[in-house]
């Protein structure tokens, strides 16, 4: 069905989701695929990293967003971690990057790119991540840090 112009048949449509409703239907879906199982918002733990707890937000049209506390880091204000993934076998790979600025002179210091892979089971995943640093040059700064990082769902 075409979403341009007038449409044929569309106040069938409309009654049929009105009925739907009234009857107590409790999904609907415009696609008849579900979205991957890392699609959501988990809780995750990375023990390596500067401040262990993050969240992140895994999104079905690829994108993913991390967050943690800026003030976990004393020296630099941390931009939140944006990114991408894709199906990778049986769990997902994908990269976030990050970029840090200077609290005082509020120049930037450095950009951060992690490189992860996790697996998925259920409502948690576990996986690996592995983040290489670069100088505000763009320069890579030889710093290199794995990480482990163990999810869990949070749900409604």
């Amino acid at each position: 069905m075409s979403m341009r112009g007038p449409r044929a048949g569309s106040g069938a449509a409309l009654g049929l989701a009105l009925a739907c409703g009234a009857s107590g239907c409790t999904s609907a879906s415009l696609s008849e695929r579900s979205p991957p199982p890392i699609v959501g918002v988990w809780l995750v733990r990375a023990p390596e990293a500067p401040f262990p707890l993050h969240l992140f937000a895994f999104h079905a049209d690829g994108t993913v967003e991390q967050s943690n506390p800026d003030a976990g880091d004393p020296n630099t204000s941390d931009s939140n971690l944006m990114g991408a993934w894709k199906p990778d076998g049986a769990g997902v790979s994908g990269k976030l990057v990050e970029v840090a600025a200077d609290r005082t002179t509020h120049q930037l210091v450095s950009r951060t790119e992690i490189a992860f892979t996790l697996r998925v089971t259920g409502d948690t995943f576990s996986g690996k991540a592995d983040a290489r640093f670069y100088d505000a040059a763009g320069q890579p700064s030889g710093r290199h840090v794995q990480a482990t990082l163990a999810g869990e769902r949070v749900l409604p």
